[in-house]
């Protein structure tokens, strides 16, 4: 038994393991498994302590460092963040400070490098960023200054470009234009200009001709998810612009259908 502990026949043993027996498995608990491994079986908290002073104090130190600097980190991303941010929302939320976002980043406010910035954070709201989504995108971006979020951009293209990426940037990219409560659809207008934004630098043969077709149709005033998810893997999927594999079949949304007897009949 450790030196300190009262003799078994005081009073006070009894009281004493108790509490001893909980800060062991508090203190244990709290360590990692490497540590907790070599430990486990000591008897009384100071002979668990006297050995983490000896074996371990490197490590605690450069755990107590290491937290010290994502301290530093986060109070750099708010500082950022109230940069920019409304002082009566607490949110960047007003168009001078998404303007002055984007023209410390040097982009403009349509690039989709903005949309793409809006999806590392989760954005739930367009044209908002509050604190905890601005502190969820940067920390994931290790950016806590404008310089090294302008530089994360790069990286984050690239991140999204990533096929076991894109797709859910892409689904995102259309909630993200959700701006009502309730609303499941987004008209033809602001449907081709993300279209373009979003698919026209890969798929630019496919894009315009699917927005003149678009513009040009009769039958639909809104696009749904649905539709929306389709022409993206009518991009993925279709050799265009001959459309041999095209098969109605497929359970396309019809839209496609009437979008692929339209290219048909302009070839004769």
């Amino acid at each position: 038994m450790a030196p300190f502990a009262p003799d078994f026949s005081d009073p006070l043993y009894i009281p004493w393991m108790r509490w001893n027996n909980l800060i062991l498995t508090w203190l244990i608990n709290s360590v990692t498994k490497e540590i907790a491994s070599s430990i486990i079986y000591m008897n009384s908290t100071n002979e668990l302590i006297f050995a983490i002073a000896f074996d371990y104090a490197e490590e605690f130190v450069l755990f107590a460092a290491s937290g010290k600097a994502a301290s530093k980190e986060l109070e750099r991303i708010d500082q950022l963040f109230y940069s920019y941010a409304s002082n009566s929302s607490g949110m960047i939320d007003s168009p001078e400070g998404i303007e002055s976002l984007c023209s410390d980043l040097e982009v403009d406010h349509t690039d989709v490098r903005v949309l793409m910035l809006a999806w590392k954070m989760q954005a739930e709201k367009q044209g908002y960023f509050t604190l905890d989504e601005w502190r969820s995108g940067l920390k994931g971006l290790r950016a806590d200054t404008i310089l090294k979020l302008k530089k994360a951009l790069l990286d984050l293209e690239k991140e999204v470009r990533r096929p076991s990426n894109f797709a859910d940037f892409y689904s995102y990219a259309f909630r993200y234009c959700l701006t009502e409560e309730k609303q499941k659809s987004i008209d033809i207008e602001s449907i081709c200009l993300l279209l373009d934004l979003v698919l026209g630098s890969h798929f630019r043969p496919q894009i315009d001709a699917l927005i003149q077709y678009l513009k040009i149709q009769i039958d639909y005033k809104v696009i749904n998810m649905d539709q929306w998810m389709g022409f993206y893997r009518f991009c993925n999927e279709i050799s265009f612009p001959d459309l041999s594999n095209y098969d109605p079949d497929l359970a396309w949304p019809l839209i496609l259908d009437n979008f692929v007897d339209w290219l048909r009949s302009k070839r004769g």
